[in-house]
C-alpha cells in the first residue's frame, strides 16, 4: 500500500493510492498515519479495505508522509564511496545522529536556507519508518518492527555541522530540512530495501545516482543496532544514508543549494520529491 497525508500544513488528512493511481481518502477508517496506523494489524484492515467505496480526492499538497514522528534518527557515512568524498573513513560502527522534528516537511515543500548559511546541501536517503515497538531485536527478524519505506531528502548545511563546535544536529535540523513521503510504502510491497535505484537532480543535472545495495550497514542491521541503545516506537523515522553526489564533495570546489534551485529526487517504488529553494 502507499499510505499519505495531505491538505495544508497542519490540517492533513489520512489517504491512500489505489491501483490506478488515484487518491482516495481515508479519514473514514483511520484518524491519521501515526502511532496505531501502522501495526501490522491495523494496516492488514486498511489493506482489506475496498478502495472503491472511498472518495476520490485531488491532492493539492503531500504532508509529511507519517504524523506525530516522535524521534527523527539519522546514519551517517553509511554508504562508503560517500565516506570517501567527505574525506572520512568507513565508520566500524553505525553513527548516528538526529534530526530535530521540526525539520519535518511535506515531499514537495519549498526548501528554506537558513540565515547566515553559505554551504546548504542535498542528500536523497531512505527513510525507515517503524511499525511497532523495537528493543534489543535480532537482526535477523528486525524488518518485521518496520511499517514501510519512503523518500528523505536530509538536507544539510556544512559549515553549521562540521565548522562549528559540537555534534552534527545544528547542520541537520533547519526548518524544511526533512521533507519526508510523498508517501509511505508498506513493507510488503519492498520485499529487499537493499536493491533500490536512487537519484538527485539539482536544476535537471543528475548529481546523485546510487542504490541502496551499496549500504555499509543494511536496514535490518540499522533498526537491530539502533534498539541496543533506545526503544524505537511506532513512527519513528529512521533516514539511513546517502550515495554519493552531494554538493559537499563535488571538485574542485563544492557547489551548494541557493535561492531559485530547483531539486528532483527519487527512489523506485517510493516516488519523488520536487522542491524548490528559497531564502529562509
Amino acid at each position: 500500500m502507499k499510505l499519505l497525508r495531505y491538505g495544508p500544513k497542519g490540517q492533513e488528512k489520512p489517504g491512500i493510492v489505489d491501483a490506478d493511481g488515484t487518491v482516495r481518502d481515508l479519514s473514514a477508517h483511520v484518524a491519521d498515519i501515526a502511532g496505531v496506523t501502522l501495526s501490522d494489524a491495523e494496516l492488514a484492515r486498511i489493506a482489506a479495505l475496498d478502495l472503491s467505496t472511498l472518495p476520490a480526492v485531488t491532492v493539492d499538497r503531500y504532508g509529511p508522509c507519517v504524523a506525530g514522528v516522535g524521534k527523527f534518527i539519522c546514519i551517517g557515512l553509511n554508504y562508503s564511496d560517500h565516506a570517501a568524498e567527505s574525506g572520512l573513513a568507513v565508520p566500524s560502527e553505525p553513527v548516528i545522529f538526529a534530526k530535530a522534528t521540526s525539520a519535518i516537511c511535506g515531499a514537495n515543500d519549498d526548501i528554506e536556507i537558513p540565515r547566515g548559511s553559505s554551504a546548504t546541501d542535498w542528500e536523497v536517503e531512505l527513510g525507515v519508518v517503524i511499525g511497532k515497538e523495537a528493543k534489543y531485536v535480532e537482526e535477523a527478524n528486525a524488518l518485521d518492527y518496520v511499517a514501510g519505506y519512503c523518500v528523505i531528502n536530509d538536507l544539510s548545511e556544512r559549515d553549521f555541522q562540521i565548522k562549528h563546535e559540537g555534534q552534527w544536529t545544528k547542520g541537520k535540523s533547519a526548518d524544511t530540512f526533512g521533507p519526508i513521503g510523498p508517501w509511505l510504502v508498506t513493507r510488503d510491497e519492498v520485499p529487499d530495501p537493499q536493491a533500490l535505484g536512487m537519484y538527485l537532480d539539482v536544476n535537471g543535472s543528475r548529481m546523485q545516482d546510487g542504490s541502496t545495495e551499496t549500504m555499509v550497514y543494511s536496514v535490518a542491521h540499522v533498526v537491530a543496532y539502533l534498539s541496543r541503545f533506545m526503544s524505537l516506537q511506532p513512527g519513528d523515522v529512521i533516514s539511513t544514508g546517502t550515495p554519493p553526489g552531494v554538493g559537499m564533495g563535488i571538485k574542485p570546489e563544492p557547489v551548494y543549494l541557493k535561492a531559485g534551485d530547483k531539486m528532483e529526487l527519487g527512489i523506485s517504488g517510493l516516488g519523488v520529491q520536487k522542491q524548490s529553494v528559497v531564502q529562509g
